[in-house]
């Protein structure tokens, strides 16, 4: 992901400092330099950036009142010398408030939370169902009610907490269509939903009353993945 990003402050020095620190992280792009509020306001008229690196007191209008102004900003670090503007920056939602003189440890520990904030945003929405084809109907199934998924040749079994039901389909598509983070391939024929495993012993799983088997190429991934909150 590049992050397209603006540097505003009247200082020329803080502008080069800040510039420099922007060329060695590889995923920033520089697209614009202003030396007040008033040419940001200006700029923002014809370009999105997704970063504004902000100074406060500046001439004629602060970074904070130019910012106060705008309907949904691109993320904002602010980059002072002044702390006594900190509480009102974090209430206009800045991601982070950098005090002078900048060391370049702490500017790229702000640019990363900005960028694992972007990346976040630009995922797509998880939905929580699935509609499932059985019988000739869609019949609609919550991702928290899986208790696990069992291949069987060209069918697939999904076992809920009402019921089984089965699909024509394979275990490859059930699983992309499955968020990575609940749902962990245990075998080659066996999908489980990681919240709802009751008990590990040996080389299976129970979910329930029912078993599920661990083979030996998963077992170091499933045994990472369950055990990973453990005392």
């Amino acid at each position: 992901m590049i992050i397209t990003c603006v540097i505003t402050d009247d200082e020329p020095i803080a502008r080069k400092g800040l510039q420099s620190y922007v060329e060695k992280v590889d995923f920033l792009s520089l697209t614009g330099v202003c030396e007040d509020a008033m040419q940001l306001n200006t700029l923002l008229k014809t370009q999105r950036p997704d970063l504004l690196l902000l100074d406060i007191e500046m001439p004629y209008l602060s970074g904070l009142d130019l910012l106060g102004t705008l309907n949904n900003p691109p993320k904002v670090i602010v980059t002072s010398a002044y702390e006594r503007y900190a509480l009102k920056g974090y209430e206009l939602d800045v991601a982070d408030y950098l005090l002078k003189p900048i060391s370049f440890e702490r500017f790229l520990k702000a640019v990363n939370k900005v960028h694992n904030l972007l990346q976040k945003e630009s995922l797509p929405i998880q939905e929580d169902f699935l509609f499932i084809k059985s019988d000739k109907q869609m019949r609609k199934v919550f991702l928290k009610d899986i208790l696990f998924v069992e291949a069987l040749e060209n069918y697939v079994s999904i076992y809920t907490t009402s019921g089984k039901i089965l699909t024509h389909s394979t275990l490859k598509r059930i699983g992309e269509s499955l968020p990575e983070g609940n749902f962990l391939q245990t075998h080659k024929s066996y999908i489980v939903n990681i919240d709802l495993i009751d008990l590990l012993e040996g080389n299976m799983l129970r979910i329930g009353t029912f078993q599920v088997p661990i083979a030996r190429n998963y077992r170091e991934e499933v045994f990472k993945r369950v055990l990973r909150n453990t005392l």
